[in-house]
């Protein structure tokens, strides 16, 4: 379902902040330009009670808020699930409230995490975002996407069964160096090469998929479901 004057919602769920930047940021600076509405689904936080400094919660509240503010997001949404903590146990409440947000938002658009990842918390709320796209449900769901996220998918068991398969790549040439910008917010998550999340491999990744689909750079993901109405 289109909204008023062709311009889309959309909706970005990341396991942990830096997620959405990492797989989709490129993409979601050309839904802002495009005006689209952008909702940011942020599903952990970090507590002191998890034994992070009162300096690093705060900081990450603001990290949150200043990636936010560049990628031009209209709602962002904290589900504050502890990091580090999903399991099978918690996915009957966690598909809850899922589903409230995007009931409450209707997104068009879906980007969420790989089903395979690595990290724990990223399959658990694959599988609950799963759970909140089917069609007589979720009526306004018009696509799904799972984005990659260096550190985590190409970390994956090299199985078939949990490939990554990349089949949907978008042109992010013209903001490529935006989308490095703003991950340097997130400056206690980088590192240097061969760390996965630096900025020289998050440039590689987009020159890769960009070579793979006649592109300069690119941000690549696999269509889970298209619905053309």
């Amino acid at each position: 379902m289109l909204t008023q004057g062709n311009k889309k919602k959309i909706i970005v769920i990341s396991a942990h902040p830096d997620d959405e930047v990492l797989g989709a940021g490129g993409t979601l600076l050309r839904h802002a330009a495009a005006g689209d509405e952008i909702c940011w689904l942020i599903v952990t936080n970090i507590f002191e009670q998890q034994g992070f400094s009162s300096g690093r919660v705060t900081t990450r509240q603001r990290e949150i808020e200043q990636v936010a503010n560049a990628l031009s997001v209209t709602k962002t949404v904290k589900l504050d699930f502890p990091t580090m903590t999903l399991s099978t146990s918690v996915l009957p409440e966690l598909v809850k409230q899922v589903s409230a947000v995007f009931l409450e938002f209707k997104p068009e658009i879906i980007y969420t995490l790989n089903r395979s990842d690595a990290h724990s918390d990223h399959r658990i709320i694959s599988d609950a975002v799963m759970a909140c796209t089917k069609s007589f449900r979720y009526p306004f769901v018009r696509q799904v996407l799972m984005y990659e996220c260096l550190s985590e998918t190409e970390f994956a068991p090299a199985l078939p069964e949990k490939a990554f398969i990349p089949n949907y790549f978008v042109d992010i040439t013209d903001h490529m160096e935006r989308k490095l910008a703003i991950m340097e917010i997130y400056s206690s998550e980088l590192g240097k090469h061969p760390f996965p999340r630096s900025l020289d491999n998050i440039k590689a990744l987009a020159h890769y998929r960009g070579a793979s689909s006649g592109l300069v750079y690119a941000e690549a993901f696999q269509l889970i479901k298209y619905i053309d109405k």
